[in-house]
């Protein structure tokens, strides 16, 4: 939310490598020149460790207040412990469409060129509504949820932003083959809001399909339209096409809030040990500027990391370099004033 001298924005650091990767991130931003008070909050473990719960009042009246969070990863526990906060938090805000923009970055040797598609996945239902129970002893039901609602909605969403962007397809993957019901509804939505969008192009593909085409020739995507699952796992298939996690950035949004962050998760092999990339995190913070109106300064800040990406000479590890967090974070700042 913007204030007088500059925007409050909430700052979720996170676990693992997000104390690293968002620290940097606010750095490159501060040297982009936008002025933001930052409003530290804590969720997942730290805060169950402080407040004995993941989500905090405090959290939730932050974002609310604010309207905007840059959030580190968190960890999710396989199999135990508390209920996945990210899920959690688009619930709360009802942040129903998640926004993952894949494209090839110079100086990135990748086995494609050319991958430059969006990932619109719905981010509030299907087997994420977290509706599971035993029903005996080695037996465990998880309800699959689809509403024309929310269907209908992400569909708009995704023509939305084809029409704002000079995207000109969009493709709904799907299993409707096997689950008839479900995922035909999806399908019947997404045709219903394609007939209001005749300037750009509508078509399907089973999702088994989808992701054999991904790795075939990902340059004939443009915007994927997917349900919650097939969404998380399609859109960390597509990150693989262009470097990996640490170059692809995240979105959460809805209508009364907006939650930016990496794709990546917490990473703790190399936390607090100065080697995780930040890219992600900050092309995430792009994201949130664009979404705030300050696209001078995320102008400038993409430029500034093609040039750090194109001369190849400040990389980190996974990107086959051997700069530190730190090093890459000063070499996109010192792009930004040069």
């Amino acid at each position: 939310m913007k204030k007088a001298g500059g925007y409050r924005i909430t700052l979720i650091e996170g676990d693992g490598v997000g104390p690293e990767v968002t620290a940097a991130a606010r750095r490159i931003i501060e040297a982009a020149g936008v002025s933001v008070t930052w409003d530290p909050q804590l969720a997942g473990t730290k805060a169950v460790e402080k407040y004995g719960t993941p989500i905090p009042d405090q959290l939730i009246r932050s974002i609310k207040k604010n309207r905007i969070a840059l959030k580190g990863p968190l960890e999710t526990r396989v199999g135990e412990g508390f209920r996945s906060v990210n899920v959690a938090l688009r619930k709360n805000f009802d942040l129903y469409a998640n926004l993952r923009p894949v494209r090839n970055l110079p100086g990135i040797k990748t086995v494609f060129s050319g991958v430059n598609l969006i990932v619109v996945r719905e981010n509030t239902e299907d087997v994420y509504s977290g509706i599971e129970h035993q029903v005996a002893p080695g037996v465990v039901e998880a309800v699959k949820v689809i509403t024309a609602r929310a269907s209908k909605r992400i569909a708009r969403f995704a023509f939305e932003h084809a029409r704002a962007h000079g995207r000109k397809r969009v493709t709904a993957i799907h299993k409707a083959n096997i689950m008839k019901l479900s995922d035909g509804l999806f399908l019947a939505s997404a045709r219903k809001v394609a007939r209001l969008y005749p300037d750009v192009k509508y078509d399907e593909m089973i999702v088994d399909n989808a992701c054999m085409q991904l790795v075939l020739r990902p340059g004939s995507f443009d915007i994927l339209l997917l349900e919650n699952l097939y969404g998380d796992i399609v859109s960390d298939l597509c990150a693989g096409l262009v470097g990996g996690l640490g170059v692809v950035p995240g979105a959460n949004l809805g209508t009364r809030a907006a939650i930016f962050e990496a794709v990546h998760g917490t990473a703790p092999d190399i936390a607090g040990k100065n080697l995780a990339n930040p890219l992600a995190t900050t092309l995430s913070a792009v994201m949130m500027l664009e979404h705030i109106g300050e696209q001078a300064a995320a102008r400038r800040l993409r430029q500034a990391i093609d040039r750090v990406l194109k001369a190849g000479k400040t990389l980190t590890r996974d990107l086959g370099g051997r700069a530190t967090t730190d090093q890459m974070c000063e070499a996109v700042c010192a792009s930004i004033r040069s």
